[in-house]
């Protein structure tokens, strides 16, 4: 019974599951915290996947280890291969000024969308690297090399050998905003636009392509980026789906075709397999259902059953979610907005129904501009701590307008980590077959005038922010 070992190195922890190779089951796993802050030494992920590691009870029956992270952030190297400052995650901003600079440079939203399939913002590794040449030219000139968080954590399971043995994936590379998921191939004059010259960066393997082998002597895969790991541990398929409702809404699909959509909505990514990944981000998701709950002084079970409990359309009260401003569709200094107050509505339960409704609307616009670049949608894989609300369940399928399955609860970067590990040591043309048992289904009529009610009030609203 082969062994094979997932890591997700994500923003806030390292977690590790160790699977039999051929069915899939979990036979342990182990975690440890990261530290907090947009900016981190990879020391502190290293540590963390010792501890999580050691948790899970060694690595060393394992017989291939694959790493899927956190996206985006700036890994930089000197010659001799040590870090030479602390790597910027994807969460740091800083670099917001740099993405405007690049995308005027270049020609504008449409040149970036034709050439990465992506519009420069502050989260992209190529920003990063703007603001590095710009504000610390000393660290810039040491800089030798260029990787991401999981490449930098496949490395160091490699026993750190020199700059040329770094590696990368499809899905992953087509984050830095220099990699065309479209073409397959790095940009290096956008990497020199940016950075003044185009230090080594990883090369791009293949699906189940080997990254060489561990210390301990196991079969590395390429690894990948946090959603695509999540859409392999899903199982996901064209036209699948998975949408995310954890502190941001994640909508993203895996399609046969590359998107370049010039509006930055829908960043073109890869997936892990082949495919594309086109995918969107939203600010506002699980937290307007803690933030409703706490309106009306409930835990989320009754949230849920008042939500449950009014007719759908909340008898035409409207909440636009936009408690933090909102990324999806860009309005950053926008607020939240309730509409359709009046006497018959002034209930908990139709204010937990329209908060809801709202949530999933902001999602569903999301899904239109990810069916938009030309992605077609068969159903949602619905994920994420919202996914837990026996309301967002049942009311996705009635807003959303596709069939809307809900995966058991785990750790799906980690997991989709460990299918591409056993997929190398496999050495087969797809990914092994694990089942998932638990899978719920949900289907549902589409709620007529939902969708429209909702686009009606978000219009409205965003013309008095213009009026100021």
């Amino acid at each position: 019974m082969p062994l094979v070992a997932g890591v997700d190195t994500s923003t806030q922890a390292c977690k590790v599951v160790v699977r039999d190779a051929d069915s899939g089951t979990l036979v342990r796993e182990g975690r440890a915290p990261h530290p907090e802050g947009t900016e981190v030494a990879p020391a502190a992920w290293a540590a963390a996947l010792e501890q999580a590691v050691a948790q899970a009870g060694g690595l060393d029956d394992v017989a291939a280890v694959a790493v899927g992270g956190q996206q985006h952030g700036m890994v930089c190297l000197d010659e001799d291969g040590s870090v030479v400052r602390d790597a910027l995650l994807w969460n740091d901003t800083r670099s917001a000024g740099a993405a405007a600079d690049l995308t005027r440079e270049l020609g504008g939203p449409q040149a970036w969308a034709d050439a990465v399939g992506l519009v420069p913002v502050a989260s992209f590794t190529v920003t990063k690297l703007r603001w590095l040449a710009e504000h610390e030219p000393a660290n810039a000139e040491r800089t030798a090399a260029v990787c991401l968080p999981h490449d930098w954590l496949t490395w160091v399971l490699a026993g750190r050998p020199g700059l040329d043995a770094l590696v990368t994936d499809r899905g992953d590379a087509s984050g830095t905003g220099y990699w065309s998921a479209a073409t397959g191939e790095y940009r290096p004059d956008l990497l020199e636009r940016a950075f003044g010259r185009t230090p080594a960066l990883p090369r791009v393997l293949g699906p189940a392509e080997s990254a060489g082998t561990s210390t301990t002597g196991a079969q590395l895969g390429p690894g990948t980026g946090d959603n695509a790991a999540a859409a392999l541990g899903l199982a996901a398929e064209p036209g699948d789906v998975v949408l995310s409702v954890g502190t941001s809404g994640v909508v993203s699909i895996v399609s046969e075709v590359p998107a370049a959509d010039a509006t930055g909505a829908v960043a073109g990514f890869a997936d892990a397999t082949g495919r594309y990944l086109p995918l969107v981000a939203t600010l506002n998701a699980a937290r307007v259902l803690d933030a409703t709950a706490r309106l009306l002084g409930v835990g989320h079970d009754e949230l849920s059953r008042l939500a449950l409990s009014a007719q759908a359309g909340a008898g035409g009260l409207t909440l636009v979610p936009y408690l933090e401003g909102e990324r999806t569709p860009d309005r950053p200094t926008s607020t939240g907005a309730l509409h359709g107050l009046t006497l018959g509505t002034s209930t908990p339960a139709h204010l937990a129904r329209a908060a809801v409704e709202g949530l999933l609307c902001g999602l569903a616009d999301g899904l239109d501009a990810v069916r938009a670049t030309g992605a077609e949608v068969r159903r949602v894989l619905l994920v994420g701590g919202g996914a837990r609300s026996e309301a967002v369940r049942a009311i996705a399928p009635a807003v959303l307008g596709v069939p809307v399955l809900v995966p058991p609860p785990g750790e799906y970067v980690a997991d989709g980590a460990a299918r591409q590990a056993a997929w190398v040591l496999s050495g087969a043309d797809a990914p092994p077959e694990w089942a998932r048992p638990g899978t719920e289904v949900h289907e549902a009529d589409v709620t007529p005038g939902v969708r429209e009610r909702y686009a009606e009030v978000r219009e409205m609203t965003a013309e008095r922010l213009r009026a100021g």
